[in-house]
């Protein structure tokens, strides 16, 4: 009886191991499907789509970029002074009537506050006249330390020079402007900032100007509107250096028996003899027309040519262009006028007229 009892006893000790076993596979595969994302139904299927996999780690990013990608505003840059001042000295050249200081480092007795001459040169201690224009600061400087060095006076000299006064870089304004001069502060303006800050133009002047821009050979030459809000092509860049010109508009007189003796400022085109004319009011009944004369400035002196101006309105001769400064001398019926006296006559009645602008 206890040999059969001891079987029995181990029988059920091996199936008690045999079911802690198998539970503990079931318990396993079960684990195994719940971290699958599957479920632990027999009749559940595989998840057809991957795990999700966790977010990726952003890339290192320097540091402004990452306070952008924060924040969404880039970070203001700081302003180098220092580096607008060396691109400036680089980039301005010196000329005639720029007043420039030049320090010798460590040498106090050779610092000079100098105005650059019409010729361009400086003259400083020890070394001399020194020819300065068109050069910039950092070039002077290095001329400048090298007759120092040649000479045997510095060794291994550093030089610096300040600007106190550009005047070379001042734009000069001149002619028919209420106030002609130079201007230091309007480079880099516009024409008509330019001539504003000149005053404006003056009642007579042409509006066929010229700009005479350094190291240029050529002027360049604008033709203005009369009323420069109506055209804004010619309101160009003004450059350091630039010199604006403003003539003054041709003008013809016409004086003598006519309605409104006048001097015509004709600006942009011509004006003929029947023109002028009609824009003086036209000749009296007691004109004289067949005694008319143009009297012209010519390298020889003054001109006095004959013009029948009855013929003209007849169409049986051709209508004469008049030039700039040309006077139109129509004479009275009967009276008279000395042989030469044509001149004295007609000057004298042209300087008493009033200027009146035309517009061919």
């Amino acid at each position: 009886m206890e040999s059969g009892t001891s079987s029995f006893t181990r029988c059920g000790r091996f199936l008690v191991l045999v079911l802690a076993a198998f539970v503990v596979v079931i318990g396993s595969a079960a684990a195994q499907q719940v971290g699958d994302g599957t479920q632990s139904s027999p009749s559940a299927k595989p998840a057809e789509t991957p795990a999700a996999l966790p977010p990726a780690i952003p890339a290192a990013q320097p540091v402004s970029q990452a306070a952008v990608s924060a924040s969404g505003v880039a970070p203001a840059k700081a302003p180098d002074a220092a580096q607008d001042a060396a691109d400036q000295s680089m980039t301005v050249k010196l000329g005639p009537g720029d007043l420039i200081e030049v320090n010798v480092y460590n040498v106090p007795e050779l610092t000079s506050k100098v105005r650059v001459s019409l010729a361009g040169d400086v003259y400083l201690p020890l070394i001399d006249y020194v020819h300065v224009e068109g050069l910039t600061q950092e070039e002077a400087q290095k001329l400048i330390e090298k007759r120092l060095e040649d000479g045997g006076f510095v060794r291994s000299p550093h030089v610096t020079i300040f600007v106190d006064e550009g005047s070379s870089s001042a734009v000069t304004i001149l002619g028919e402007v209420q106030k002609p001069g130079m201007y230091p502060d309007v480079a880099d303006h516009k024409l008509y900032e330019v001539v504003s800050e000149a005053g404006g133009f003056t009642p007579s002047a042409s509006r066929k100007i010229a700009i005479i821009r350094r190291n240029q050979e050529d002027p360049i030459r604008i033709d203005l509107p009369r009323n420069l809000a109506d055209d804004l092509s010619g309101n160009v860049d003004i450059m350091p250096g630039d010199t604006i010109t403003i003539p003054r508009a041709p003008v013809i007189y016409v004086v003598g028996d006519v309605g409104r003796p006048s001097g015509l400022l004709v600006d942009n085109g011509t004006l003929t003899v029947l023109q002028a004319m009609a824009l003086a009011g036209g000749a009296n009944r007691t004109a004289k027309l067949g005694a008319a004369r143009i009297i012209h400035k010519g390298p020889a002196g003054m001109i006095e040519t004959k013009v029948e101006i009855k013929k003209m309105l007849e169409a049986k001769s051709p209508d004469v262009t008049l030039q700039a400064d040309d006077i139109l001398f129509i004479p009275i019926s009967g009276g008279k006028v000395l042989a030469g006296r044509t001149f004295e006559a007609a000057m004298a009645m042209a300087t008493a007229v009033s200027i009146y602008a035309v517009h061919p």
